[in-house]
């Protein structure tokens, strides 16, 4: 492995308020959309699918599971006429298949407000 593909790991892990769980998302599936106004924000891919792993630090125990984020984003706009979901990332944002970690709560906020996921 070379420099350049050398990602630290704190950079892809999220902590819970008290530190005892961990979180990380990689990327299973993103649109062929293309973005809007690339010009102004770069180039972003287009998140549906992710893969979060949680790990209790207390425990070592470790949960995985998949969410479709287009359908959860699309369920909560039904169920409550509203999304804070912004499934657009920046490709600088993603190493090696993985959102870095200052973008993993506007990926996980509409499974956290249907109850989905708790982190």
């Amino acid at each position: 492995m070379g420099f350049e593909e050398f990602v630290d790991e704190r950079v892809l892990v999220s902590h819970d308020t008290f530190g005892k769980k961990e979180l990380k998302i990689k990327i299973l599936e993103v649109s062929d959309e293309t973005p809007p106004s690339q010009w102004k924000f770069g180039d972003r891919v287009k998140v549906n699918k992710i893969l979060v792993t949680i790990k209790h630090l207390d425990t070592q125990q470790v949960e995985e599971g998949e969410f479709d984020i287009q359908a959860i984003e699309k369920e909560l706009k039904e169920k409550r006429h509203y999304s804070s979901t912004n499934r657009w990332v920046p490709t600088n944002e993603i190493k090696n298949g993985y959102v870095v970690n200052s973008r993993h709560s506007s990926l996980i906020s509409d499974a956290s407000a249907l109850d989905y996921i708790v982190f």
